[in-house]
């Protein structure tokens, strides 16, 4: 299994439109092939910080994501958009227990 995080900020003028864009994207990519989980949270502490927490079966389904015209298209409007774009990052994970 896969996991991506990431984080992008707003400035106020253009909270509104990332965070339409953001839950539009999210809804869309629950529904593809291998998407385990698929969220945009509002950060505690920084109202304008929007995080994004994403689980995939595998690397074919996450490489899949990344090529849907929808998702490049989303990813360029966001960095548009954002006073800070932020980072993603993707891990290998595996369920284990404690």
């Amino acid at each position: 299994m896969l996991v991506v995080t990431g984080h992008a900020t707003a400035s106020p003028e253009s909270f509104a439109e990332m965070r339409r864009i953001a839950l539009e994207h999210v809804h869309r990519s629950r529904g593809e092939p291998g998407c385990l989980e698929h969220g945009v949270y509002l950060d505690a502490e920084n109202p304008l910080r929007l995080h994004f927490f994403e689980r995939w079966a595998d690397a074919a389904a996450l490489k899949a994501h990344f090529a849907v015209p929808e998702s490049r298209a989303f990813a360029k409007r966001l960095r548009a958009l954002a006073a800070d774009p932020g980072d993603m990052a993707v891990y290998e994970a595996a369920k284990t227990r404690v």
